[in-house]
């Protein structure tokens, strides 16, 4: 919570933007009953149900329904009560119309605690925000009150057994019904929160095909398809013909039902207009990718706070200059500089991160709310850029954070009763699902990059040249700024490589995607921790009663500079080594004895 709200009220001074709608209220006393009341929940309801959730699993039964594990029915229905699905939702719709920036740092606390949980709710966020944005008036005012107060909640169907990114290759059909709706059928999987009984109904969004429509992404149509069809008056009528046919079996997320959904003839209605459905599925999706970045930051944290109290709690051996408790037969696991390692990068990471996805979230923010059209496109670039970048740099650290978290258990993180080994299971769907960080990296560089004459970049690059000209005139934040100005000119160097070999090989761009992902993730990190920096420095110099926060803030900063950093130039050194011999050899010789 304190790392929270010194993001919120000191570093991004969200008080600055009080005179935009929903910001008004979201004074430093008002944050701070938000995230207190949200603190309180999932620490008292949700935590406790995380081990719980992935021992039981979700069951399905003979007839197609699912229950889910013991205590989750009775937690979602103390999360619908308390609203806590309503708090950025807009007021036209029962929603509270606080900033998304303040629901984004509860969406945080709820993956700490049970990110199988926090995947139901998520969901609906994102299915909600499709319908808002691309359904009539009549569907918006018929589906979405509900689905913001949590009384239906939503999903997202795209995959299918044969077809997973390549969403052209979809043979889900949609049969025009002569009162306007369409008979749905096919076969969809791996759909997260498919059927559950924390619900009473459930919004399926689900991506098919008209028969006219061309083979290929330019024939895709989005559909409502619900789980109960809606009469008139708002009641639920008589049960659609959809099912779930199997729970898949999963590495992690136990307490989430993905399901393999079976659709014959349901009853569908088109969302806005025909073979124009990717358009509004991508709003589902990349919202859903902010959210799974987040997921990597909330499993990314609770495995350092566990690991941080096991090496307070464990004593192994002495500290290599010499003992440290001489009271006791071993010293804690602190003295030793590689279990350091591991919780500083952790602590670099997971607080870098933190900021990175506020700041993100602001971006959303503003790009509906800020008062001229240059602030809204300009926080649209921003926000189109990091949006691969926080979901595929912040998975791939997340994921790493929670195993070298488990390292720090030793053989204690390898088995169950400690916890950690779900930690690593669960972080590493957020690699995957959502679109594979390999196609993150190349959205990035395929199409972000080039987007309106690589306007989003060059925006980038500029927030980025003026943080560091302005830490050049202090001479608290000059070497730190000098060393992200490094990063950065190793990421323009990158930048200009792609520009110039691209089009000759789009190989060499394909081969060095996932490298300039993540040099704009530490450059993008190094930018909150300038930030940051500058933020502690002033609280610091002003006098507090907590200036050990700070000083640690300024220390993880150095660190961050010293050992993050320095990774940029050796990932623009990888890409300008081009695509050749990953593309050389041919298939059968990877088999080669």
């Amino acid at each position: 919570m304190n790392d929270t709200k010194f993001i919120l009220n000191d570093v991004l001074n969200i008080e600055r933007y009080a005179n935009l709608p929903g910001f008004e209220s979201a004074s430093p006393d008002m944050i701070d009953a938000i995230l207190t009341e949200g603190a309180k929940f999932v620490e008292g309801v949700l935590f406790p149900l995380n081990q719980v959730g992935d021992e039981e699993g979700c069951t399905r039964h003979d007839d197609g329904s699912v229950t889910t594990p013991t205590g989750f029915k009775e937690a979602y229905e103390q999360y619908r009560e308390a609203g806590w699905g309503t708090l950025g939702a807009p007021e036209e719709y029962g929603g509270q119309g606080m900033p998304h920036i303040l629901s984004m740092a509860f969406e945080e606390y709820m993956a700490s605690s049970n990110m199988a949980f926090a995947m139901y709710p998520g969901l609906t966020h994102g299915a909600t925000s499709a319908i808002l944005v691309k359904g009539s008036e009549e569907q918006k005012q018929t589906y979405c009150p509900k689905m913001i107060s949590g009384e239906w909640t939503g999903t997202m169907n795209l995959t299918e057994p044969h077809c997973g990114t390549d969403l052209g290759l979809i043979r889900t059909k949609a049969e025009p019904n002569a009162d306007g709706s369409f008979a749905i059928t096919g076969t969809k999987i791996f759909i997260s929160s498919g059927e559950h009984d924390m619900a009473e109904n459930v919004i399926h969004l689900v991506l098919a095909k008209t028969p006219d429509a061309p083979d290929s992404v330019k024939g895709i149509s989005l559909f409502i398809v619900p789980k109960f069809l809606v009469n008139e008056d708002g009641s639920l009528g008589e049960r659609n013909q959809l099912s779930c046919g199997s729970i898949e079996q999963k590495m992690g997320i136990h307490g989430n039902s993905t399901c393999v959904m079976n659709f014959d003839g349901a009853t569908g209605y088109m969302v806005g207009e025909e073979n124009k459905g990717l358009a509004a599925m991508f709003i589902m999706m990349n919202i859903a990718r902010l959210g799974v970045g987040q997921q990597g930051l909330g499993i990314a944290e609770v495995a350092y706070q566990n690991a941080v109290h096991y090496a307070g709690d464990r004593r192994q051996g002495r500290a290599l200059d010499g003992a440290k408790d001489k009271d006791e037969k071993a010293d804690t696991l602190f003295v030793h500089p590689d279990v350091r390692r591991m919780l500083m990068d952790a602590k670099a990471f997971t607080e870098g991160f933190r900021s990175l996805c506020l700041w993100g979230a602001l971006q959303a923010d503003l790009i509906q709310k800020a008062q001229t059209e240059e602030e809204r496109q300009n926080a649209d670039d921003i926000l189109s850029l990091l949006t691969p970048v926080i979901k595929g740099y912040g998975t791939d650290k997340g994921y790493e954070v929670a195993t070298n978290a488990q390292q720090v258990y030793g053989g204690h993180g390898y088995v169950s009763e400690w916890g950690m080994e779900q930690y690593v299971r669960d972080a590493r769907i957020t690699m995957i699902y959502e679109g594979t960080n390999g196609v993150q990296a190349m959205d990035l560089v395929g199409r972000k990059l080039a987007q309106n004459g690589g306007r989003a970049i060059q925006a980038f690059f500029k927030v980025v040249d003026d943080e560091c000209a302005e830490a050049r005139k202090n001479d608290k934040l000059a070497d730190f700024g000098e060393r992200l100005e490094k990063a950065n000119g190793e990421l323009k160097a990158a930048t200009m490589w792609f520009m110039q070999n691209g089009m000759a090989n789009p190989n060499h761009v394909g081969a060095g995607a996932h490298h300039y992902m993540h040099i704009l993730g530490i450059v993008a990190l190094g930018l909150q921790w300038l930030n940051m920096a500058e933020a502690a420095h002033k609280l610091l110099d002003a006098g507090t009663d907590n200036p050990k926060f700070y000083e640690s803030k300024l220390v993880t900063a150095r660190y961050f500079a010293e050992r993050f950093m320095p990774d940029a130039g050796a990932l623009r050194r990888k890409i300008e080594a081009g695509g050749d011999a990953i593309m050389e050899l041919e298939p059968e010789m990877f088999a080669v004895a």
